[in-house]
């Protein structure tokens, strides 16, 4: 059989004219998303060896290694043997090999490398590169060595025989060409690599012998840190690790996080807490760089434990632009916990009893940590039954080393709870389950998590299908241990069910983590079930700044755009773990799908400010080791509705339509799209905004002025009537639907009820019509001059 035979149709129509055999550009273009992992391994070789630009071949080369940098090829004994001499033939005119796709086919060959017949061609690669002294990656030159038979190659000569990498290095020099391949895909590829092979982890935990080189390695670093606080080793700034050692410190201590080591949490929160902070008043730490890796590995493969100890670290640092760089990256990390259900709601107790509740007697008072209407935990003092309204006098005299315990104890839980909240919410989209014994252990008994699971409505599945809500962590006696239990979403409820639990969030004024009762649900329009892409929230301009500063929060990942080449277009994109229901036989669940949603946005480059311009979304579906799109009506109904939530909620913060001075300060730009969108038709978030108002209204002193039209919340005052939008906060004057312009102050009335702690906007509206219904109170000149104007 010819290998033509082999490859997919798609791929036959590839062939001839990479290889120029048909040398006019093809019609219509092949699709490269179609290419097989199996056409991808055949094609590879063949597009190495097309040289030239402005070709049809050139053209087809560019559609093959574009698929092979996005996704997983795979090769047969043959297409290996090709590759590796297609590298060895493209030597005299590139002067250079691309190694990663040499060491990379050694993992990617189900039928098995042909060792022998590899041989030669790794040799001359090697002996070639090792001259020409391109050592981008040390692995990927041991791994192709090693293919070669060669025992002994000079790599990393700067390292001293004391370092951290050398020690790895001297490891992996024992182990087989695929042991060494698995080292090169952990590093950073070559630009026309394919992605890290899936099982990188799987493969490497593998291994005994670097499992406790890793424990061995971040047990040395903390070691090595220890002494230079105590002066025992010379403190230079961020140089407390070699370039090289920090490579190797990350990949410890995500083989650990990947392991889930039992043993981790220890060393890993000493080294951090070391290397955070400087032994003398310098603001830069030990080793900035290693501080960096840790937190990237934790957005790998997050833990609670890494989070808080990363938490405590930022916490501890003089540094501004390191507190900085960890707040987002531990905001990027907390969401990951989602894909981890086996470790996501694991949290120490700290000492807590039930209720999350702890008290201490100082002397003659009693402190008291306990979770607030709101949910966060707070220090206070009691003297007997009297409640104080600070530290007594006494207890910080006589007590100070505790009182700062204490203190610190607020703020770790606080953490805690903070992680826990994220990955929660995080799992909504996962459809996350638990079974009902580590759901009663880690939540329903647990006395921090259960301040939190408290405000919470879950869903416990009594028989296959049949989901019942309960407000709460009760116990439920005679449950099966392995009963899934899950968070109740209401775009999986009925519509009275859904008003039926609004309403007893109101009436029992519970304040939720975070939107769920009240949580937006987002359906498939007519337009979109037939489309390709979704332009629901296209064509808004936003303020740049605020637009990627949100992208970071919600743990969507962008390149920074601005007034530079290439810095005009760009996506956002955030990945979604949906579960299987299986369990392996460990504990845990697999990911059963994975969903990317992208959104384009345009910078702006002719604004005098920054903003930006939004475009369509996409989704793309995990298949095998790459991504294919996929239209809307594909896309699970909970992952397309959480998805467009966030570019709902990105849309709703960062439109110029919030900014209620717009229509003074823009001279003119975008006037049309900010009277539309300022007082249009409300989206999803403006609709659960109004159902939240109709419950809390009739509770305010102001209730008898206001009342609910449409898109407006109407206020009578003794001056004008009012009419607040919805969806952006602004506000019309009646007669004649006047604009009011009122910026906000930054500070909320904490007095005010709101049954969940993530609408700003909410608020807002609220304050606006407490201001207003009295406007003979009003003293701000600028604001009364325009109603009486």
């Amino acid at each position: 059989m010819t290998a033509s035979l082999t490859l997919s149709p798609e791929a036959q129509r590839v062939l001839p004219h990479l290889t120029g055999r048909d040398p006019a550009y093809p019609a219509p273009w092949p699709d490269g998303s179609r290419l097989t992992a199996r056409d991808l391994g055949h094609l590879l070789p063949l597009a190495y060896r097309t040289p030239g630009r402005g070709s049809a071949a050139f053209s087809m080369r560019c559609l093959v290694e574009d698929q092979v940098r996005q996704r997983q090829p795979e090769f047969t004994p043959a297409s290996c043997l090709a590759l590796y001499e297609a590298l060895v033939d493209g030597l005299e005119k590139r002067k250079w090999a691309d190694l990663s796709l040499a060491a990379g086919a050694l993992l990617r060959c189900p039928g098995g490398v042909p060792a022998a017949e590899l041989a030669g061609p790794a040799r001359v690669l090697t002996e070639f590169m090792i001259a020409a002294g391109r050592l981008e990656s040390p692995w990927t030159l041991l791994a192709v060595a090693a293919v070669a038979g060669m025992a002994e190659v000079t790599i990393m000569p700067e390292e001293p025989t004391t370092s951290l990498a050398a020690a790895e290095r001297d490891l992996v020099l024992s182990f087989d060409p695929a042991g060494r391949a698995v080292l090169a895909e952990t590093g950073p590829g070559s630009y026309g690599a394919p992605p890290e092979s899936p099982d990188t982890w799987e493969r490497l935990a593998e291994r005994p012998a670097y499992v406790a080189f890793a424990r061995t390695a971040l047990d040395s670093a903390g070691e090595r840190l220890a002494a230079i606080h105590a002066g025992e080793l010379p403190f230079r700034a961020d140089k407390a690790f070699t370039r090289a050692e920090v490579a190797t410190l990350g990949r410890a201590a995500r083989l650990a996080l990947f392991r889930d080591e039992p043993w981790l949490p220890e060393p890993l929160g000493k080294l951090l807490s070391l290397v955070a902070v400087a032994p003398t008043q310098a603001k830069t730490p030990p080793s900035q760089a290693l501080l960096f890796e840790i937190a990237r590995a934790a957005e790998r493969f997050p833990t609670p434990e890494v989070i808080a100890a990363l938490r405590a670290a930022r916490a501890a640092t003089r540094h501004a632009g390191v507190v900085k760089q960890l707040d987002r990256m531990i905001k990027r990390a907390e969401p990951g916990l989602a894909d981890r259900v086996e470790v996501a709601l694991r949290m120490p107790s700290l000492g807590f009893g039930p209720g999350g509740r702890m008290e201490a007697t100082l002397g003659a008072h009693q402190a008291v940590i306990a979770p607030g209407e709101s949910g966060e935990f707070a220090l206070t003092w009691r003297q007997g039954e009297r409640p104080v309204k600070s530290v007594p006098a006494a207890v910080r005299k006589e007590h100070p080393e505790e009182v700062k315990r204490l203190r610190e104890l607020v703020k770790q839980v606080n953490r805690q709870v903070s992680t826990m909240t994220r990955a929660l919410e995080a799992g909504f989209a996962a459809e996350s389950t638990l079974p009902y014994a580590t759901w009663l252990a880690q939540v329903a008994r647990h006395p921090v998590a259960s301040s939190v699971a408290a405000r919470l409505i879950w869903e416990i599945e009594h028989a296959p299908g049949e989901w019942r809500a309960t407000l709460g962590a009760p116990e439920e006696p005679g449950l099966p241990e392995d009963t899934p239990v899950r968070l109740w979403h209401p775009a999986r409820a009925t519509t009275d069910e859904v008003f039926r639990w609004r309403e007893r969030i109101t009436e029992e004024r519970i304040r939720q983590p975070f939107k769920q009762a009240f949580r937006e649900v987002y359906l498939l329009t007519p337009a979109e079930e037939g489309a390709a892409r979704s332009e629901r929230f296209a064509g808004h301009v936003v303020d740049y700044r605020r637009l990627y500063a949100l992208f970071k929060t919600r743990a969507w990942q962008t390149p920074m755009l601005g007034p530079w080449d290439g810095g005009g277009e760009g996506e956002a994109t955030r990945t979604i773990s949906t579960w299987s229901g299986g369990d392996p036989g460990d504990g845990t669940r697999m990911p059963a799908d994975r969903w990317r949603v992208a959104l384009r946005h345009d910078y702006l480059h002719d604004e005098p400010g920054e903003y930006a311009l939004t475009g369509r979304i996409r989704f793309d579906r995990r298949d095998g080791g790459g991504w294919r799109e996929a239209p809307p009506a594909e896309v699970p109904p909970l992952v397309f509705s959480e998805a467009m939530r966030d570019v709902d909620l990105f849309v709703a913060v960062t439109s110029i339509a919030t900014d209620p001075e717009w229509a003074e300060r823009g001279q003119g730009r975008h006037l049309d799209y900010w009277r539309e969108t300022s007082f249009g038709t409300l989206a999803a978030s403006g609709e659960v905004r109004r159902d939240a108002l109709a419950r809390i209204l009739p509770r305010l002193a102001v209730a008898d002025r206001c009342t609910l039209d449409g898109r407006f919340l109407v206020v009578r005052g003794d001056l004008r009537t009012y009419k607040i939008h919805l969806g952006s906060g602004n506000v019309l004057m009646d007669p004649g639907d006047v604009y009011l312009c009122v910026v906000p102050e930054r500070k909320t009335d904490a007095r005010l009820f709101l049954p969940f702690e993530d609408d700003s906007r909410l608020a807002l509206i609220l304050s606006k019509a407490l201001l207003l219904a009295r406007d003979t109170e009003i003293t701000d000149e600028s604001i009364i001059g325009q109603i009486k104007g």
